[in-house]
């Protein structure tokens, strides 16, 4: 344990550097045929990230698939990660749980890998009291740099302002990745705490509008240098453009239409992790059609491959 602590604080980024980044992509996780993680697939994701001048990706957040996985995978993969893009973008790894003691464990091994920073959900499914929240996230702010992330669509309870306020006190709390929509960020930053926004379809609203840090976004996973760019300034004929992809992308639950359509441009091989399923084959032309509408070069992926629903391997 005190080994872990001490690397812990060798490899600790500071809270105002980690603000400093408007575009995080909530990076994919591709899979091999046999249903392990193809992390010759990742590296390639990630560099085309880089090259677009993103700030940072959560590893092994609900997009990258981290409830899918299993500890020493997601670990690894967080570890990967470090060893391979260390100093050229921020990595923030996905330490959260419902469990408390999993989470501190967690996050303590991803810190001690050198992450620059933990994302941080609040209690799910078996959900706790408001007092427990607070108790929860402040044992894990307490191990390092951590974003907090507020989505009661998947938790089914609402980090509330009042907590919210009480989290942001501790030394550790960089900010918040909030799903609340453009009211709550505005509130937010207007009090000082640090919001990147949870929905792609009002990323740029809350950026230039609202006043929000950023996003943390399922959609610069395709167009990374669009959301750059939206991100850097405000651009409402690109938004326009842009909007009817993101929408589509969570036409379904993420990060289903995301996995069909990274297929679909060869960015990944077409192999998906149970209980998801690709969208099915109408949906599999409009994800085309849609994304038919951007330059190759502005797209990840080399392909424009028609797949059918039954091209897909289920593992």
């Amino acid at each position: 344990m005190a080994g872990i602590k001490k690397k812990v604080i060798l490899n600790m980024t500071c809270v105002a550097q980690i603000k400093s980044a408007s575009l995080i992509t909530a990076i994919k996780t591709p899979y091999l045929e046999n249903g392990d993680i193809d992390l010759d697939t990742y590296d390639k994701l990630v560099d085309r990230q880089i090259d677009a001048g993103v700030d940072g990706i959560v590893v092994g957040g609900t997009t990258g698939e981290g409830q899918l996985m299993n500890w020493e995978e997601h670990l690894m993969l967080i570890a990967h990660t470090v060893a391979k893009f260390k100093g050229k973008l921020l990595i923030i790894g996905n330490t959260g749980s419902n469990n408390t003691r999993e989470a501190i464990k967690a996050t303590k091994y991803g810190f001690a890998t050198g992450m620059d920073a933990a994302l941080q959900i609040n209690p799910y499914y078996g959900r706790t009291s408001e007092q427990g929240v607070i108790a929860h996230l402040t044992a894990v702010l307490n191990i390092g740099p951590a974003f907090i992330y507020n989505v009661p669509g998947r938790t089914g309870q609402d980090i509330n302002s009042n907590l919210m306020y009480e989290l942001a006190k501790h030394k550790n709390f960089i900010g918040v990745k909030e799903c609340a929509g453009h009211e709550r960020i505005a509130e937010y930053e207007k009090n000082n705490i640090a919001c990147w926004s949870g929905n792609d379809d009002e990323a740029h609203e809350s950026r230039h509008m609202h006043g929000s840090h950023g996003v943390i976004s399922v959609t610069s996973n395709l167009l990374p240098e669009v959301f750059r760019q939206l991100m850097d300034e405000k651009n409402e004929a690109l938004n326009q453009q842009m909007l009817p992809l993101a929408n589509w992308l969570f036409s379904e639950p993420n990060p289903i239409p995301l996995n069909t359509l990274m297929a679909i441009t060869g960015a990944t091989h077409p192999v998906f992790r149970l209980p998801y399923v690709p969208v099915d084959d109408e949906q599999i032309h409009q994800g085309l059609s849609l994304i038919n509408e951007w330059p190759a070069h502005q797209v990840v992926g080399d392909a424009r491959n028609l797949l059918t629903n039954d091209c897909f391997t289920l593992i």
